[in-house]
């Protein structure tokens, strides 16, 4: 069965456009969970700019489903996961003049392996599950699997933005397609070396469907989409219809699978 994590930061981007006290990102976690959301969502920036430090421990005390929490491979935000113990830590590069996380991890020169995997080995080390935000490129996979992850979440951002080019006829369905394969390709390596597969960027209504059914696929974090549909239907609707399309999908696959 696949699972559906809800980001919930830009709840909290709206909050701190007034640097106030509202909307409150725990009410609206608990919102999701009645939407049918699997599991929550955040990322902890070094600017603070949406999710603050002292939300982590009302959401560790208030959701019931599990908080995936996402943060850079740094001292303090390490310092800050070992002590909130969430289910779940993806580690994510973070640039501060970025709008949202631009890429996957940087897995390529032996700096960067040695700086994730000590990341890695302090949170297992607590009991917390793993997971690395990685391009969907398949020599990234058995990197991971070696740095001691439990998961990968694979960027979509790529297929996200291929989506909604505006490509002429013909090229637009071929660079789609062409990033499509490289997730299917990507998921199916991150198993075959014995990784949880995740994914997440950019997913909406209209582009989610063809990911959720790719078979190795067992998560997904999706937050900006569902919290622009809530503002105009409510956050338990924006969840309960995300989550149809979702499953949905899987079912919709296997049943093509079946009839060839």
């Amino acid at each position: 069965m696949i699972r559906l994590y809800i980001n919930i930061d830009h709840v909290a981007t709206i909050r701190e456009a007034r640097k106030t006290n509202e909307p409150d990102p725990v009410r609206a976690a608990v919102l999701a969970e009645l939407g049918g959301a699997d599991g929550i969502t955040v990322h902890l920036r070094f600017d603070r700019r949406h999710i603050r430090d002292r939300d982590l421990p009302l959401l560790s005390e208030t959701v019931r489903t599990g908080i995936n929490l996402e943060i850079a491979a740094e001292p303090e935000m390490l310092a800050i996961a070992l002590e909130l113990e969430p289910m779940a830590v993806t580690l994510v590069p973070e640039r501060p003049e970025e709008i949202t996380t631009e890429g996957g991890l940087a897995l390529g020169t032996n700096e960067q392996r040695r700086k994730i995997g000590g990341a890695v080995e302090k949170l297992r080390s607590a009991g917390i599950r793993t997971a690395l935000f990685v391009n969907p490129d398949p020599e990234h996979l058995p990197i991971a699997k070696e740095l001691g992850a439990d998961a990968v979440e694979l960027h979509t951002g790529e297929y996200a933005t291929s989506w909604g080019r505006r490509y002429p006829g013909a090229e637009a369905r071929t660079r789609l397609e062409g990033e499509l394969q490289r997730l299917r390709r990507a998921a199916a390596r991150g198993r075959a070396v014995g990784l949880d597969i995740h994914a997440g960027h950019g997913l909406t209504y209209e582009n989610v469907a063809p990911i959720a059914a790719i078979p190795e696929i067992e998560e997904l974090n999706i937050g900006h989409s569902v919290i622009s549909r809530a503002v105009l239907v409510g956050l338990e609707r924006a969840v309960r219809e995300m989550k149809e399309i979702v499953l949905g999908a899987r079912t919709n696959s296997r049943a093509q699978e079946a009839w060839g």
